[in-house]
């Protein structure tokens, strides 16, 4: 089965009545797609009481894509906000239980940044998360090119098969160590994942630039690339049970449009959506 959504519920204007307040936009955004990453794990760990209203404003089959929190893959610049490693990794757990409880995880991605490059240490440092997250689905998307280079690429698809990493496949713009190509190798038979962030290569490499944030995911992609792109989640779909499809060009309020026509392209229809809601007018 192939679950489409996108990142985030907060930014995606085309999806809500004008009249919504932010902490009904997922009720609304529920409506419209199955699945969604949840970017503010990232930031923070959440408190249970956070989790614990996403979950009931969700219908019971609606699956939520958590992302780690920025400490755990090396994103947070300077101190951790905690004792250890270890009780970062056990309140980042705990935070996941209502999530777990409600059968409503559908994975924990660990997306590394562009300095996490491949050797030994790194290697050891992903052995050692696994381990800490015990049987909790984890997907890993890697953002250094060392990985996916032509001496380490097989060996990087048989790392993430062998330690049980289900794999974070990438549509992203192609700029150098910073990026990485697109794999297309499942390496968990039940759950793979897409990540869509445009192919804006300027955006992408704009770090320091006032407005980066703005313009890195600035990309809306045209009928040609998701119909090529339509042609692989199917291929997918046949190596692994369920294809989780997220579209990240958010910047110009196109990751909505995107993953709609994604839909419509694979002619797809879910059932059990959260009811639709209309304006007044």
């Amino acid at each position: 089965m192939i679950y489409i959504g996108v990142t985030g519920w907060g930014d995606h204007d085309s999806l809500y009545r004008s009249c919504i307040a932010s902490r009904d936009k997922l009720k609304d955004y529920a409506g419209h797609f199955p699945i969604v990453e949840v970017d503010a794990s990232f930031y923070a760990v959440q408190p249970k009481r956070n989790v614990e209203k996403w979950v009931k404003d969700v219908p019971d089959s609606f699956q939520f894509i958590v992302k780690a929190y920025q400490g755990m893959t090396g994103h947070l610049r300077g101190d951790i906000p905690f004792e250890s490693r270890e009780e970062m990794f056990t309140a980042f757990i705990e935070s996941l239980e209502p999530y777990i409880k409600s059968g409503k995880l559908a994975v924990v991605l660990f997306q590394f940044p562009p300095w996490f490059d491949c050797r030994k240490e790194n290697v050891e440092y992903l052995r050692w998360c696994k381990q800490q997250m015990g049987n909790i689905p984890c997907a890993l998307e890697f953002r250094h090119q060392s990985w996916f280079l032509p001496q380490f690429r097989e060996k990087t698809v048989a790392f993430m098969r062998d330690e049980k990493w289900i794999h974070s496949i990438c549509d992203e713009p192609q700029a150098g160590s910073g990026s990485i190509p697109t794999v297309l190798e499942v390496t968990d038979s039940k759950k793979v994942m897409v990540r869509f962030h445009g192919r804006n290569v300027h955006g992408w490499e704009g770090r320091g630039q006032q407005n980066w944030r703005e313009v890195r995911y600035l990309y809306r992609y045209n009928r040609e690339e998701l119909s090529e792109w339509s042609q692989h989640l199917n291929s997918l779909a046949r190596e692994s049970k369920n294809v989780y499809v997220l579209f990240n060009n958010n910047s110009g309020d196109d990751a909505a449009d995107n993953a709609k026509e994604m839909m419509g392209i694979l002619d797809i229809e879910y059932e059990n959506l959260a009811p639709r809601q209309l304006d007044l007018f």
